[in-house]
């Protein structure tokens, strides 16, 4: 299962990176203070952040994984827990965002940080605020609205070029999937959890990686929750063509030995049942294109 590191966002929400940048990793060096501007993030709301930060950093791994593709890197202050990618983030100073150390943070002197809807607590970006460290949001929906975070991300940090010049390359490279995404669509269940059954729900970025790849989400109903819990009841209604969440032989002797019922489910009878890597499904971060690419694979195992 690909998913431990997605609980806090599900649980998050219940309750409510691309290859770096060529700059190098030191310390950032002294600039003059830059005039301050007040900007809306993807929520709506308003802030007031620095012209050119110099010192940021992102609450969510697939926001440090944006970072890095777009940013100085010198100005990235720290990282969480579970930030792990690129290799060059493994080097900044770390501060737990589940619960957030604002100790920590704050030690940072942060200018602004930059965080994912569903990943930071409206109360903890509220405490921040109050602490003099600004909380810009984003939000996706689809992979486009990834694209779009990385170029606002290149607006507010100085680094128009380099966002605008990544993202051309993403869509070039996301032109020639969708190109041969062609003849019938599976429908895909994705699979977070299985004791209760969590999957990928039909508002999130996964229905549109898997459109782009030549499928469908098997979740067309829009529940409360972006990755709802399901009765075993209803994923037999489902049906899916295709299960995402493990081997064939380790879902067998987990999941399907749990709800064997399910053994009659289409995806089960003809064994489409796969495994995803976790990072690029959980993710939504410059590495979008290469879930999809693999999402296309394992939908179209012949092309």
């Amino acid at each position: 299962m690909f998913t431990r590191r997605l609980f806090p966002l599900l649980f998050g929400t219940l309750l409510t990176a691309c290859s770096p940048s060529t700059d190098s990793g030191r310390t950032a060096p002294a600039a003059p203070a830059s005039q301050p501007r007040t900007v809306r993030d993807d929520l709506g709301r308003s802030l007031t952040i620095p012209t050119r930060p110099q010192r940021i950093m992102g609450l969510a791994a697939s926001m440090t994984e944006m970072l890095y593709a777009v940013a100085d890197t010198s100005t990235i202050v720290g990282r969480t827990q579970v930030c792990d990618y690129p290799a060059a983030a493994l080097h900044k100073p770390v501060v737990n965002s589940y619960p957030l150390d604002f100790e920590t943070l704050v030690g940072l002197h942060p200018d602004v940080v930059f965080t994912v809807e569903g990943i930071t607590s409206p109360a903890d970006a509220a405490r921040l605020q109050q602490l003099g460290i600004p909380v810009y949001y984003q939000r996706y929906r689809k992979v486009q609205d990834v694209f779009r975070g990385l170029n606002d991300l290149g607006r507010l940090l100085g680094r128009e070029t380099q966002a605008r010049q990544l993202t051309d390359s993403l869509a070039r490279e996301l032109a020639t999937i969708t190109a041969d995404s062609v003849g019938p669509r599976p429908r895909a269940l994705a699979i977070i959890s299985t004791d209760p059954i969590y999957a990928f729900g039909h508002n999130t970025v996964f229905t549109d990686k898997m459109r782009l790849a030549g499928g469908q989400n098997a979740l067309t109903e829009e529940f409360p929750q972006p990755y709802p819990a399901l009765t075993r009841e209803y994923v037999l209604k489902l049906n899916p063509d295709v299960i995402i969440g493990g081997r064939f032989g380790k879902m067998d002797s987990t999941f399907f030995r749990m709800y064997p019922e399910l053994r009659r489910i289409a995806a089960y009878r003809m064994r489409r049942i796969y495994p995803v890597t976790g990072d690029l499904m959980d993710r939504p971060s410059p590495r979008i294109v290469e879930s999809v690419r693999e999402l296309y694979r394992l939908l179209h195992p012949a092309s």
